[in-house]
């Protein structure tokens, strides 16, 4: 079944067995060619007996400017390991895992756009015909899989608040009180010294939020923090004075123009009033 046009389509375990032309694109019709998909998943007996078959339609990426449709005929066999749990299960290869309707590669690839191409989830997503969440998705594994387990120590620590968008809550079936599911603010963590950007952000605007995130980084690396940059909240000064006690604060540059221009607009507002007997334009 290695045949030119399975060949071109470049899906491993998968073999093209015909193509017909529509108005929205090719239908690739495909079968099973990889001999390890008879095997259960579970125990690894090779199956014998067949349950029928069974259509799906997995999304993949352009070719040539244009979208197939892939038709994927494939199996479902029974398990005959009488020490299986599983009684029976369907064809699946590497580049369509099981229970999923994109190919792998399409979904590195939307990742991938977000991660290296500087395009945001919505443009993304609308590239390639998904939804925002899987983008979303995708994205995140594609960060997984290239970024270090542990940011590397940086000299200057950046904090900030970040308005993540709107706020949902959940009723608690104890008290029957509501609380929060979803906060609408998140902190961020920034290396202002080095290159590395942003190092993390979590959920909440709280003291316990920025306390968690720095407990889970080593003795050495809270040691090598010698400035944090912060605006005017107590929130984070609390938290830096327990988890970085040697670490020096400092007030970034934009609340600290912000406060002397509050003082600086009252006095010319009041002026304006008092001489002009109106508000200023």
């Amino acid at each position: 079944m290695a045949n030119d046009t399975t060949r071109l389509l470049g899906l491993d375990g998968l073999a093209v067995v015909g193509v017909a032309d529509d108005t929205d694109g090719p239908v690739v019709h495909l079968v099973t060619a990889d001999e390890r998909a008879r095997h259960c998943p579970d125990c690894g007996t090779r199956a014998r007996r067949s349950k029928g078959r069974r259509v799906t339609r997995p999304r993949d990426l352009s070719v040539g400017g244009r979208r197939p449709r892939l038709v994927w005929a494939k199996r479902r066999w029974r398990c005959d390991e009488l020490a299986c749990r599983r009684r029976s299960f369907t064809e699946s290869v590497p580049p369509v895992p099981p229970r999923k309707r994109l190919t792998t590669r399409l979904r590195a690839a939307a990742g991938a756009a977000v991660a290296d191409q500087g395009r945001t989830v919505v443009q993304a997503a609308r590239d390639y015909a998904l939804s925002w969440p899987v983008v979303a998705a995708a994205f995140t594994s594609h960060a997984r899989a290239v970024l270090p387990a542990q940011p590397e120590p940086v000299q200057v620590l950046g904090i900030d608040e970040i308005r993540r968008g709107r706020p949902r809550w959940i009723p608690d079936e104890a008290t029957g009180i509501w609380q929060t599911a979803v906060d609408r603010w998140h902190v961020g963590f920034v290396d202002l010294s080095g290159k590395q950007g942003l190092l993390g952000q979590v959920e909440g605007r709280t003291a316990q939020a920025v306390i968690a995130w720095l407990a889970d980084r080593d003795q050495a690396w809270r040691d090598a923090v010698q400035y944090v940059a912060i605006d005017m909240c107590t929130v984070f000064k609390s938290a830096i004075r327990r988890v970085l006690p040697q670490a020096t604060l400092v007030v970034d540059h934009f609340h600290l123009v912000q406060l002397a221009n509050q003082p600086l607009t009252e006095v010319r507002r009041r002026v304006t009033v008092t001489h002009r007997g109106r508000r200023g334009r």
